[in-house]
């Protein structure tokens, strides 16, 4: 009897709790990023941040949205996905701007070019766009006329959750190649750390699909080597090297 008299109060409680869990899915995937970003804009320098977290964020995030037409899972997954694509747009956009600024008589690459070398390294935030796009058609055409083959689902599915999970490994490259995280807002790695852990958590608890939870098993672990890069590399710092003049095709991914 005084469970039920509870009742009330659990219950409305609970649905609070749920609201609550559903709105930090959708936007604290995006609160990392804050940090970096108002890092850039401050410093009017985009070095330290490697631009191919965009492109794993874009295309994981893109080939979720289409398994989700294949298999629907829940609600506040799918509009996590548009919420980061479209701050992932953001980001580009601004990186885009700093390093075009700083780049001084450097030829113009565009997108059209189909040039490999000069891959998602274009001089115009219009060229991301349509790369963007042009994925995104392609993917989808292939989704469409796949869709009813629930072995393609579940490998898009799987695809999809595996290619976020690779987040963190292109900072981590850049990180390695130059021996420091400079210019890498650590602010923004604790964020992902503590992210990926409540998202795996969630993905647990709500009995997501298998692929969701193992990949962001791999998200945390990545996150944790780049913690740990950052603490060695503090400890022991290299050496400024003599300065030499690279080609813009050198820069930091």
């Amino acid at each position: 009897m005084e469970a039920e008299g509870l009742d009330w109060l659990l219950v409305p409680l609970h649905q609070l709790v749920s609201w609550g869990a559903a709105g930090a899915m959708v936007f604290g995937g995006v609160v990392p990023y804050i940090p970096q970003y108002r890092d850039i804009r401050r410093t009017q320098n985009a070095e330290g941040f490697s631009t191919y977290v965009c492109l794993v964020l874009l295309v994981a995030n893109i080939l979720r949205i289409l398994f989700w037409f294949g298999r629907h899972f829940e609600s506040p997954l799918l509009w996590q996905s548009i919420v980061m694509i479209l701050t992932m747009l953001l980001m580009l956009k601004l990186c885009t701007e700093v390093r075009v600024t700083n780049e001084l008589n450097v030829k113009r690459r565009f997108f059209a070019d189909f040039d490999p070398h000069h891959f998602w390294h274009w001089s115009s935030f219009g060229d991301y766009v349509q790369c963007v796009l042009a994925f995104t058609g392609v993917a989808g055409y292939v989704t469409y006329l796949s869709i009813d083959s629930v072995l393609f689902v579940e490998t898009l599915g799987f695809l999809a959750v595996l290619t976020e999970a690779t987040l963190g490994i292109p900072q981590l490259y850049r990180n390695y190649l130059h021996q420091s995280t400079e210019g890498m807002s650590i602010k923004m790695v604790l964020m992902w750390t503590s992210g990926d852990t409540f998202k795996t958590a969630y993905f647990l608890l709500n009995g997501a699909p298998l692929q969701f939870s193992v990949c962001g098993l791999l998200q945390v672990l990545v996150d944790l080597a780049i913690l740990g890069q950052a603490y060695a590399f503090a400890r022991h710092p290299q050496k400024p090297a003599p300065h030499v003049a690279h080609p813009a095709s050198a820069k930091a991914l």
